[in-house]
């Protein structure tokens, strides 16, 4: 394979690419691994933290607008060396908040520079497994999910000694300036476009290529908005454990505070597991089974942690939960990418933004119907996306087509 810099070899660019999918899960884990005490604070039930945990999304939605623009004026190098630092700065900001409505504006601005640093990580990571010439995104996420692990594993530390959020956040700020000083000499160029004479014969072959396929289906097919309701599912079960995990020990389980970040670990070693794994597994046995076997283990875990909420047995249960929700995403992008007849870009779009709906919405939810009843009905209800994922990928048509 042909080395992406003459100064480095691929080895050292994917190691420092990865160290920045670490930056970027360490610090949304860490806003993760301190919720409860946050939430405890500043005094609000879940019905009104509902409300706060909606800024982060409507910051990622901001973000949206610009950062494909930026990105494409001023590459992805730039964009992630300028939006990492002030990703981390927002969680500073949070641990700065002394009222509510600062701490919303801190959450917005968070999720806001996290877009940006999600869309340009992942662009570096592109560049680099088209260098390599076969799927390395996968042990890239899967770093992200490792980092959420250690994050929460910090946190716990932090809280056990006493310290602050803002304290904890500091020194996040430390390690994320050290990994990028360390590492952005390995942050690739964005690919140019190619040549003027290659985008003509390029347009010329697009266009022969239209008009001997007029009349065939050029609109998306039906399978792609099942595929994002699928995503929905997976999304929203994910968003509730990043955002509810430590609550759920600290109300349900009635573990102490120092230990409130332990469910959220567990959750996420599991899940960084899942996603290291998650190739050869769907390789061996098929992406049917692989979607058929993470939701019925979403929905297992969270009815066992519903039914018994003990902190052996919920810790158990959070992990299942985790091994669940690895592999649904990367696997349903890479059916939507390979089975559709349009364009790839425009398959994936249709179905993140389905799924990304769940996100948004599944954490909230959580929140009000935890208001109404109380938060084990709530995660009895996300237990139910675990079936309807089983169910759309037993009888979705395209899980059963030849991988």
């Amino acid at each position: 394979m042909s080395s992406c810099s003459s100064k480095f070899s691929n080895k050292q660019i994917r190691l420092g690419i990865f160290a920045f999918y670490i930056c970027q899960g360490i610090c949304f884990s860490s806003w993760a691994s301190r919720i409860p005490d946050i939430k405890n604070y500043f005094h609000v039930g879940d019905g009104e933290w509902g409300n706060v945990l909606l800024m982060i999304p409507i910051g990622q939605i901001l973000g949206m607008v610009l950062s494909g623009f930026l990105i494409s004026r001023l590459g992805s190098k730039k964009v992630l060396l300028l939006a990492l630092p002030l990703h981390v700065l927002g969680l500073i900001a949070v641990g700065l908040s002394s009222s509510l409505l600062t701490l919303m504006l801190s959450l917005v601005a968070f999720g806001f520079f996290g877009n940006f640093v999600n869309i340009s990580v992942n662009t570096q990571g592109i560049i680099i497994e088209n260098i390599y010439k076969k799927p390395i995104m996968s042990s890239f996420h899967g770093g992200w999910s490792l980092a959420g692990f250690f994050g929460s594993l910090i946190g716990l530390l932090m809280i056990n000694l006493g310290l602050t959020p803002l304290q904890h956040y500091i020194f996040i700020l430390f390690i994320v300036g050290i990994l990028i000083i360390f590492n952005c000499k390995y942050l690739q160029p964005d690919k140019k476009s190619v040549s003027l004479e290659s985008n003509e014969k390029t347009v010329q072959s697009i266009q022969e290529t239209n008009n001997k396929s007029y009349k065939k289906k050029t609109y998306p097919e039906m399978f792609l908005y099942l595929l994002g309701i699928t995503a929905f599912c997976g999304m929203a079960s994910e968003g509730a454990m990043f955002d509810w995990s430590g609550i759920y020990f600290e109300e349900v389980v009635h573990v102490s505070k120092n230990w409130a970040p332990l469910g959220f670990a567990a959750f996420m070693i599991m899940m960084a597991t899942g996603r290291f794994i998650a190739d050869y597994a769907a390789q061996k046995w098929g992406k049917q089974r692989i979607i058929q076997v993470c939701g019925l283990s979403i929905s297992i875990g969270l009815f066992i942690a519903v039914l018994f909420p003990h902190i052996i047995i919920t810790t158990l249960s959070f992990m299942l939960i985790g091994l669940g929700v690895s592999s649904i995403i990367p696997t349903i992008y890479s059916l939507a990418g390979q089975k559709t007849k349009i364009n790839t870009g425009m398959a994936l779009t249709i179905v993140s933004s389905i799924g990304f709906v769940g996100f948004l919405l599944g954490p909230p939810i959580i929140g009000y119907i935890s208001h109404a009843f109380n938060l084990r009905y709530s995660f009895a209800l996300i237990g139910i996306f675990g079936i309807c994922i089983f169910l759309l990928s037993t009888y979705l048509k395209v899980f059963k087509q030849k991988d």
